[in-house]
């Protein structure tokens, strides 16, 4: 498969203005770049209605092969359209030359046969058995986040999804029960209120989230644009909930304790 272009030209069907839109680039949790395919051939339409299911799109990893579900990609033309650009095959096929298993498949499987096979090379012949004492490597950790600039909520959604992915949270989704303000996201077993407003969260927001977290019997955790009030940070690290700001890098900062621990290497 050829790489795509950099930047390609987009014609908004509206106002037949021209203008250059470079395909985003998503941070896979092996740490290769993945890239949704623009179909080149095929026009944009402007966006009119708006449903979550047609927000995201699943693209395949050339790396490693999994799947990951990323924002559709959009182009905001300076008429006031919002233009959705459109893709080729969006789940991709495994990366060029793997296979499952063959000659030359190398991956997860080659390392996994490679294991059962015996002792390594370099082990002394006839040497001790594994006596099962704890080694000094340390465990693995995470690669750097990788954020995206946050211009709009959209962006603010988009910037919490990849930091919980981050985290470990593959399948993250719209939540069931959608809150009275702000969006929220879900993932096995935890909840996350997204709050794009200028407004500081409060008591009363962080409480609704807690309660409807308890109800679901999962975990969660507050992100917001503006902030906290001191009762909600109060309130949040009575319950231990943690507190991130999102800065306009797109990066979540830590507010408490709570989400120090989840944001700390090896959580």
């Amino acid at each position: 498969m050829g790489a795509m272009p950099e930047s390609v030209p987009v014609r908004c069907p509206a106002c037949r203005r021209e203008r250059l839109y470079t395909a985003p680039r998503y941070p896979c949790a092996c740490g290769a770049p993945v890239e949704p395919r623009l179909d080149l051939h095929a026009a944009p339409t402007a966006v009119a209605h708006r449903t979550w299911e047609e927000e995201w799109i699943t693209v395949r990893c050339r790396s490693c092969g999994r799947h990951g579900q990323w924002p559709r990609p959009e182009l905001g033309c300076a008429c006031g359209a919002v233009l959705r650009l459109p893709l080729t095959d969006l789940a991709e096929g495994p990366a060029d030359g793997a296979t499952d298993g063959g000659e030359g498949g190398g991956g997860a499987a080659g390392a996994e046969t490679g294991d059962r096979t015996g002792p390594p090379a370099d082990a002394p012949e006839g040497g001790p058995a594994d006596t099962g004492r704890p080694t000094d490597t340390p465990p693995p950790s995470r690669p750097p986040f990788r954020p995206i600039a946050v211009r709009t909520a959209r962006d603010a959604v988009t910037a919490t999804a990849l930091y919980l992915r981050w985290l470990g949270h593959e399948d993250i989704r719209r939540a069931d029960q959608r809150p009275t303000s702000g969006i929220g996201l879900a993932a096995r077993g935890l909840l996350a209120h997204v709050d794009p407003s200028v407004h500081p969260a409060s008591l009363r927001d962080v409480e609704c989230l807690w309660l409807t977290a308890m109800t679901a019997s999962a975990d969660c955790v507050y992100f917001s644009l503006a902030g906290y009030t001191a009762d909600a940070r109060a309130r949040a690290d009575s319950l231990a909930v943690p507190l991130f700001v999102l800065d306009l890098t797109g990066t979540p900062q830590p507010v408490n304790a709570a989400a120090e621990r989840l944001d700390a290497p090896g959580a």
